[in-house]
């Protein structure tokens, strides 16, 4: 849901001081609220760069390979 602000999963990640101070002048530059909203902004725009607009809810992660059980290329969005 857009704009939920009921977060359940929380996702930790290691970043280099040169990635925090990237990320820091990027969010301070658009006035962003916090890091966190700088990084699902960011992640919400690398993702529909590469052509995901919403995850698939329940599929499994056996669903998202390369090539499908006939050996053929699979779509970026695992279709």
């Amino acid at each position: 849901m857009v704009g939920d602000l009921t977060r359940g999963e929380r996702l930790q990640i290691m970043l280099t001081s040169e990635e925090v101070a990237a990320l820091d002048n990027w969010r301070f530059s658009r006035r962003m609220p916090s890091r966190a909203a700088a990084v699902r902004e960011l992640l919400k725009r690398g993702l529909v760069a590469e052509g995901f607009t919403s995850a698939d809810v329940g599929r499994r992660s056996s669903q998202f390979g390369v090539v499908n059980d006939a050996g053929e290329e699979k779509s970026n969005n695992g279709g």
